[in-house]
């Protein structure tokens, strides 16, 4: 690798564990939010001015060709399932920690490994089924019987997770023909649009102006968030990134502590770090399958 790559390669690494930290303060408040306004509201705010910032940022470089996109319905269904992935995230932080909510919904990348082998038919090495096996039984260790999050919202996060695989599975396949910035426009407007279909039935008006400064940190830090992801992306392989995004767990803990006065137990904390430790050999298999296959290619 020269120096130059090697420098965008740092260079994504840092913008990936910058967008982690983003996101997990987003949960955090999001969190906070939720406990006083409706869910579909705070929702609302957060689309909106993710839209709108984007708007602003993007639109005098680039004008009417922000909207030039191959696939309409893709770009469509894309905004659909991370607005359905924002509704059940939104639910299940109302009642679940930040750091255990972090931990489960990170299992999108192991169970994109399971639909990889059952609709694209892939082979998938023993040792990838290992570190599935062993992202479950993680999320089996924060969510065991007799913890206080062996309830109901256990099957919201569950849902996350299916929906956000298929979001990630879309979104890589957008990746090879649409441009991220234009992906990223039309999923703050779909976003917007949607909730503003549900917004008249669930209007409340935010208490006070600290919600109202809440709600502007949630649309910035989405904003900056994914921002910071495309940026990433754009220096560094989807693979090698992959470890780094398992830092949001740390960031999640920690707004839980600071903000609300939550650590996880021991058990827990082993649950977590058995989710990250297999997300991440997962990712570096990845890298490694590949350096093999270059190798292979060049002999």
């Amino acid at each position: 690798m020269t120096p130059t790559l090697r420098l965008a390669s740092l260079q994504g690494i840092g913008f990936a564990v910058l967008a982690t930290a983003c996101f997990a303060t987003l949960d955090t408040t999001t969190r906070h939010v939720s406990a006083g306004l409706s869910v579909l509201v705070a929702l609302w705010f957060r689309y909106a001015i993710q839209a709108v910032i984007t708007t602003v940022a993007v639109w005098p470089g680039r004008g009417r060709r922000i909207l030039q996109t191959q696939h309409p319905r893709f770009q469509l269904a894309r905004g659909m399932l991370l607005f359905a992935c924002s509704i059940l995230a939104f639910l299940s932080l109302k009642y679940m920690p930040v750091g255990e909510f972090t931990a489960i919904s990170l299992l999108a990348p192991l169970v994109i490994t399971l639909l990889a082998a059952w609709l694209l038919k892939e082979k998938i090495r023993p040792l990838r089924w290992l570190l599935v096996l062993g992202g479950f039984v993680g999320t089996l260790i924060i969510i065991r019987p007799g913890s206080q999050h062996l309830d109901w919202t256990v099957l919201l996060l569950l849902m996350l997770v299916g929906t956000n695989s298929g979001f990630q599975l879309l979104t890589s396949k957008m990746a090879k023909t649409e441009d991220p910035i234009t992906t990223h426009f039309y999923t703050g407007w779909i976003g917007t649009a949607m909730a503003s279909l549900l917004l008249p039935f669930v209007w409340e008006m935010p208490a006070d102006w600290t919600v109202w400064l809440q709600l502007l940190l949630m649309g910035v830090l989405a904003s900056i968030g994914h921002f910071l992801l495309i940026l990433a992306y754009g220096r560094t392989p989807a693979a090698t990134l992959t470890p780094y995004l398992y830092t949001q767990i740390g960031f999640a803990v920690l707004g839980g502590w600071v903000v609300f006065n939550h650590l996880p137990d021991p058990w827990t904390f082993a649950g977590m770090g058995l989710v990250a430790l297999c997300g991440a050999l997962g990712a570096w298999l990845t890298v490694r399958e590949s350096r093999i296959a270059v190798q292979a290619a060049q002999t």
